[in-house]
């Protein structure tokens, strides 16, 4: 008997598995060694009893007379009764407790395997559901292995392995082993019939779920995230909006002196979080997404989805931002595709628009110069080299070669730049 009550004892205190489903387990488990042992079970109670970890056997057959045995399953004569207890009389119902050592030790050791090899099941049945519930929930652990492709993390509340993919981790992270992990509940699959469960930081839901723990007031529902989107461990953009005019939710995000974003910033390895007001006047959106740019106006055309920014020179690498990072996330933010250009009241007379190279430099490289707020030959020449592959996605040689062609249309002006 022991061996299986201690297996039991062990299902009992160390699984989080309800218990009706306990009892059913138990009760099939023995039911089945029953069968295989009297044929059937149906004169047999199977009592577990979960507080203490154990269970009985009994075996439960009607008193009858001496010779009148007609169902040897259902029925007892009196003398073997009496050998029970001296207390029965005929026509009572004999209880018999059994033991597992009636049923033979091959019988048990199989019982005891199906047992574990239940539980098992159980465990991961409910480790996939706990955890499909949590979806999207911040979740807290421990680093106890680093191999090449992930972290596997331990869940600090329930001690179940999460994995970490080294592609769900911020371009900053660097873990130790024992370093305390904060990341959200991205999937739970099933790979070789055992649950994975799969935490990101580079999901928008895990900055949303961070300003929630950080903002009373998103939690309370005073305000409301509409949308994130990010650069995970280098920029991102959050549109909130506000329910209550009483309440800024831009200012209530940030906090005094930055307080509440703070402490996300650095959790996310210093990502850069632009908060803006969120407001269905796209004009107005895409002014607030382009932050901390200074727009001077906008040209929409909607059916294309499409916006032409103008702004100050002095304001167009604001609008870009470093790797052309702030207005891919204003375009992403907004659904619509940005294009920037100078607004300058000093245009040079002689200037020539960047289009009118097509026929020497490629469409998609004007594109790319055009991007980052270079739509004439001027614009693109006061550029340094360095500064044109910093913020473009340009090779090196490429540059040269543009640079060629753009120098050769005012010759006499860059040579004598150069021999300066």
């Amino acid at each position: 008997m022991m061996n299986l009550v201690e297996t039991f004892s062990d299902f009992k205190t160390g699984k989080n598995i309800d218990r009706p489903t306990m009892v059913r387990v138990l009760e099939d488990v023995f039911r089945t060694l029953i069968r295989k042992k009297f044929g059937d079970d149906e004169n047999f109670d199977v009592i577990v009893n979960t507080t203490k970890g154990d269970l009985e056997l009994w075996r439960v057959r009607e008193i009858v007379p001496d010779g009148e045995i007609t169902d040897e399953s259902a029925q007892i004569s009196i003398s073997e009764a009496l050998a029970i207890d001296e207390d029965y009389e005929i026509g009572e119902e004999c209880y018999e407790q059994l033991f597992l050592e009636d049923f033979g030790r091959r019988a048990v050791m199989a019982a005891r395997q199906t047992l574990i090899s239940r539980i098992m099941e159980l465990e991961k049945d409910e480790v996939f559901k706990r955890y499909n519930e949590r979806i999207g929930d911040i979740v807290l652990g421990e680093v106890h292995q680093i191999l090449k492709r992930e972290f596997l993390v331990l869940d600090d509340a329930t001690g179940n392995e999460l994995v970490l993919p080294r592609n769900e981790a911020i371009k900053g992270d660097f873990f130790r082993k024992g370093d305390m992990v904060k990341s959200v509940i991205k999937r739970v699959e099933m790979k070789n019939n055992s649950p994975v469960v799969i935490i990101s930081r580079t999901e928008s839901n895990f900055l949303a779920k961070l300003m929630e723990q950080e903002v009373p007031e998103i939690e309370d529902g005073l305000i409301t995230i509409k949308k994130i989107v990010r650069i995970p461990g280098e920029r991102a953009k959050v549109a909130v909006e506000s329910y209550d005019d009483r309440i800024d939710p831009v200012g209530a995000c940030v906090g005094m002196k930055g307080s509440r974003i703070h402490g996300i910033v650095r959790e996310l390895k210093n990502e850069n979080i632009d908060i803006v007001n969120f407001t269905n006047n796209i004009h107005l959106f895409i002014q607030r997404a382009l932050t901390p740019a200074k727009v001077t106006s906008i040209e929409l055309d909607q059916e294309q989805m499409r916006a032409s920014v103008f702004l100050k020179p002095d304001q167009v690498s604001l609008a870009i931002g470093r790797g052309g990072s702030n207005i891919k996330l204003a375009s992403r933010l907004t659904e619509y595709e940005i294009d920037v250009y100078r607004d300058s009241d000093e245009v040079e007379m002689d200037d020539v628009e960047l289009d009118e190279f097509s026929d020497e430099i490629e469409a998609w490289i004007i594109d790319e110069l055009k991007n980052i707020g270079c739509d004439t030959a001027r614009s693109v020449l006061k550029l340094s080299k360095s500064e044109l592959v910093r913020r473009s996605d340009l090779e090196e040689e490429t540059i040269n070669d543009v640079l060629k062609v753009l120098a050769s249309e005012f010759d006499e002006e860059f040579k004598q730049d150069e021999e300066e």
